[in-house]
């Protein structure tokens, strides 16, 4: 497995530790004040030739950055279990992500289309015009897609991106950026800044030549961006946190509802915004759907993230493990899964699912986001109950909702306040269809047709034709 190396490191050093076993994987130089400077001038120093490429040469240079992703899937895979614990299946699909994304987004710079507006007296028509330099701000739940979702439709728009990964998990992103290089992207239009939050992701905001700040995490921090953000009048795009429901209706199909709950819940051990990690079931079938869960998630496999039928590995840090744990405390907890003999249990930063059944709507095991391996379920009476339960709180990201009857299924859909829903499926994000939240998840849409345009200005201008 090869580590990238870092270029910086006048901010100091962490290090980087495997969080299946604890034990630490390298160091990587973080970036002070004076590096991320610097690093953001030669990206808007490169940012007038970059946008001055012809659109069909800069396609060219994103399908080149895709073929080596492609080429290099294996090597980031394996790297993204050592880095984030991650199970190789899901690593590989990340790192294939990223490629699909590249090539998706290779189409845009040739269809990036303007219009032409009837006007008396002449012809008006109207242009995307690139940002400048987009900063990206990755989490460490999902380093590679995540940044992928940012800096390929920005660098398909004509903008320059600087990139920070989360401290916990830098190493993907910093292979990305050598790869980009690789494909034969010029130098400073893709940048990868290894630092803290505190230093580099807040100079994104504060420097001025930083046109647009996208950010992954949590809802708090992403207040504080859009406040910095404001004094200058900064773009953002917001993704933020999410505490979803699972809806399960009396005429669903109870079996498969049941049998797929633990991965709509427990994918990358509940660290995903998107987790359902609500499951709100009609209290004619409460009991029985209980007794269905159970075995479902006694058999998720919980095993060594190398393993190939793994289908869920450690928690990414002995912090974030702890967190989780503190919460099922004094829980009523139903039933629990098993971590399979093989796996790290002492050193590494392991985590049973739970299944919780929470006293009231209070429950902070309802209420809040825990980022972990806990199912939380709760009876409803009917449709109206539903959608009360499940907008019962500030966030609004995803949702599924499980029924026979599709008239039923979309009125729930739309009454449910969430960005992203899915029908008898958990299924929350595709590269060609938008995602992003409503209230408190966020702000913006990411993926989809229409993300170059949240990376342009549009330009209007009329030509007179009575001069």
């Amino acid at each position: 497995m090869r580590i990238p190396s870092s270029r910086y490191g006048a901010g100091g050093v962490f290090t980087v530790l495997n969080p299946a076993t604890g034990r630490a994987v390298t160091d990587v130089g973080l970036a002070d004040l004076g590096e991320t400077d610097a690093a953001i001038d030669r990206a808007h120093r490169v940012y007038p030739a970059w946008r001055a490429i012809a659109p069909g040469e800069r396609a060219r240079l994103l399908r080149s950055f895709a073929s080596v992703v492609e080429a290099h899937i294996d090597e980031l895979a394996a790297l993204e279990v050592a880095n984030a614990g991650h199970t190789i299946g899901n690593a590989r699909w990340e790192a294939g992500n990223v490629r699909d994304v590249l090539n998706y987004y290779s189409a845009s710079p040739e269809r990036h289309f303007g219009k032409q507006i009837p006007v008396p007296g002449g012809v008006d028509v109207t242009f995307h015009e690139p940002l400048g330099v987009v900063g990206i701000i990755v989490p460490w739940n999902f380093p590679m897609p995540i940044a992928g979702w940012g800096f390929a439709p920005a660098l398909a728009a004509g903008n320059t991106v600087v990139l920070k990964p989360a401290e916990l998990t830098p190493l993907t992103a910093m292979r990305l950026g050598e790869l980009a290089l690789e494909a034969g992207l010029p130098e400073g239009v893709f940048t990868v800044i290894t630092g803290k939050g505190s230093v580099v992701g807040d100079r994104f905001v504060t420097n001025p030549l930083v046109r647009k700040v996208c950010f992954t995490g949590s809802t708090d921090v992403g207040k504080g961006i859009m406040r910095g953000c404001a004094d200058q009048i900064k773009r953002v795009t917001l993704e933020l946190g999410g505490k979803n429901a699972n809806i399960v209706f009396d005429d669903a199909d109870l079996e498969a509802a049941a049998a797929a709950a633990p991965g709509g819940g427990l994918d990358n051990a509940g660290q995903d915004c998107c987790a359902r990690s609500r499951i709100l079931v009609q209290d004619t079938v409460y009991e029985r759907f209980l007794e269905l869960l159970q075995p479902a998630v006694e058999a998720f496999r919980v095993k060594d993230p190398n393993v190939e039928d793994a289908e869920m590995g450690p928690l990414v840090s002995a912090k974030q493990r702890d967190s989780v744990a503190a919460h099922l405390e004094g829980a009523d907890i139903a039933f629990r899964g098993q971590i399979a003999d093989g796996a790290d249990r002492d050193g590494g930063f392991w985590l049973a699912p739970a299944v919780v059944l929470p006293r009231d709507a209070a429950d902070p095991v309802w209420s809040q986001e825990l980022f972990g391996p806990v199912l939380a379920v709760m009876p409803f009476r009917d449709e109206a109950d539903a959608i009360a339960k499940a907008n019962d709180t500030a966030y609004g990201l995803s949702g599924s909702i499980f029924s026979r009857d599709i008239g039923r299924a979309l009125r729930v859909a739309r009454g449910v306040e969430s960005g992203n829903l899915s029908i008898n499926s958990h299924s929350s994000v595709r590269y060609w269809t938008p995602f992003g939240g409503f209230k408190q998840s966020g702000l913006g849409r990411e993926l989809g047709p229409d993300a170059p345009d949240s990376f342009s200005e549009v330009k209007n201008v009329f030509i007179s034709t009575t001069y």
